[in-house]
């Protein structure tokens, strides 16, 4: 995953710290142009709040919004689906207060056919001139696809069919290696190379897709579970809440809440 546009950004936030956010957001807007030429990453600024400040088009259009205006003073807890929303927010406040950086988060989001769909997200927090945090710029990348012109993409289009043929059952990097061909630091780089993703990111991908739709349904949280290749119940809801922000039986009692309501894309 090449986060450049975010690099580009931040550094140019940091060569001369503002005093306050809307002095930062002055200069800022004469990039607005640049990153709204950007089609698959959402780009935004957040206050220290958490609300929205600034976005690219991009993250607007998602969103379902025609205009940037009605995004404006909202944090992601009220703009996105009860299942994720306030899971984003959450990891704002974090970076918010902690002055956390955020680098490589693989998400789950929800297309309007409530297919699960996935990003990387990157975050960062925004200082002032005394060091103190006024806000946080991040940028959320769809995975898109695979690049099918590098030369290594057959070896690695086999390993990505294995992981969703056997991603109920335990998976190795040695046996990855064996289907690839290639040696492990090979494959973790050309996986991250053409998937954006790391083997292991690849495979919690496939266990966690097939989680959110069994979760839709009523089966027991220690099935689903093991359905997906889990065989502590405990370490299921650990990185499903990493990738979520809800426990699994949270985010099944989210969906049922929201079931009728329409679901925007991540933003």
């Amino acid at each position: 995953m090449n986060d450049l546009p975010l690099a580009t950004l931040y550094q140019s936030l940091e060569q001369s710290r503002p005093a306050t956010l809307e002095a930062l957001l002055a200069g800022v807007s004469l990039l607005l142009p640049i990153l709204d030429a950007i089609p698959n990453a959402a780009i935004f600024i957040k206050d220290p709040a958490a609300r929205y400040v600034l976005a690219n088009s991009t993250l607007v259009q998602r969103c379902g919004l025609r205009r940037l205006q009605p995004l404006l003073g909202k944090t992601s807890a009220e703009v996105f689906p009860a299942q994720l929303g306030p899971g984003y927010t959450e990891q704002d406040r974090r970076v918010l207060q902690e002055g956390r950086v955020l680098e490589d988060q693989l998400e789950l989001h929800l297309y309007g056919s409530r297919e699960p769909g996935w990003c990387l997200t990157h975050k960062r927090p925004l200082y002032n001139h005394l060091d103190e945090i006024i806000g946080l710029v991040g940028i959320s990348v769809d995975l898109q696809a695979a690049a099918d012109r590098h030369p290594a993409y057959r070896r690695l289009a086999a390993v990505d069919e294995h992981i969703r043929r056997h991603f109920h059952q335990p998976i190795s990097l040695r046996e990855l290696t064996r289907i690839a061909g290639i040696s492990v630091a090979q494959l973790e780089r050309y996986c991250k190379r053409v998937f954006h993703l790391t083997p292991r990111q690849m495979i919690h991908k496939a266990r966690l897709e097939q989680a959110h739709r069994l979760l839709l349904s009523d089966r027991p949280i220690t099935e689903v579970a093991m359905a997906c290749g889990y065989t502590d119940h405990s370490a299921f809801s650990r990185q499903f809440k990493q990738l979520t922000g809800f426990t699994p039986r949270q985010y099944r009692q989210a969906t049922s809440r929201s079931a009728d309501d329409a679901v925007p894309n991540r933003c």
